[in-house]
Order: structure tokens, then C-alpha cells, then sequence
């Protein structure tokens, strides 16, 4: 289960760093595109969590509790990520 946290924690750290530094990179450069900038980053964010879950629960879960475990963890921190990027950013 540690392993399951700190990947989510990596995961969702790249995620925030990358829309960190596109979203100063487009207020600097485009800032009337800003909405589509968070638009287009909360679509990846949903696919690349998608995809990640899908790939545990397919490939590397042991048993049902685990793939159950992971995908709580993963959405779970995914709603939160959601909310600070939302406070943070808006």
C-alpha cells in the first residue's frame, strides 16, 4: 500500500508541476487562452488518471481489494488535486 501512495503521490506531483509551469507559460505569453489552457489540462489529468487505474487494475492488481485500494487512493488524491488547483489558480 505505501508503494500505491507514493505513485500516486509522484503522479499528481508531475501532474500539478506541469500545470504549474504551462499556466505560467500561457498567462505569459496567451492569457486570454487560459480557460482553454485548464480545459485541455483537466482532460489530460482525467485520461492520464484513467489510464493509470485502468493499467493497475488490469495488470498488476493481485486480487479485487487491491484494484479497489488503488483506485480509492488514485481518485481520492485526484479530488483533491482538483481542489487546490482550483484554489490555488481561480
Amino acid at each position: 500500500m505505501i508503494l500505491q501512495i507514493l505513485f500516486g503521490f509522484v503522479f499528481f506531483s508531475l501532474l500539478g508541476l506541469a500545470y504549474v509551469k504551462g499556466y505560467d507559460v500561457v498567462k505569459a505569453h496567451s492569457p486570454e487562452h487560459l480557460v482553454h489552457f485548464y480545459l485541455i489540462m483537466a482532460v489530460v489529468r482525467m485520461l492520464l488518471v484513467g489510464t493509470a487505474v485502468a493499467v493497475y487494475v488490469l495488470l498488476i492488481a493481485k486480487d479485487r481489494t487491491d484494484a479497489i485500494r488503488f483506485a480509492l487512493i488514485i481518485i481520492i488524491m485526484y479530488a483533491i488535486t482538483m481542489a487546490v488547483t482550483l484554489k490555488l489558480r481561480h
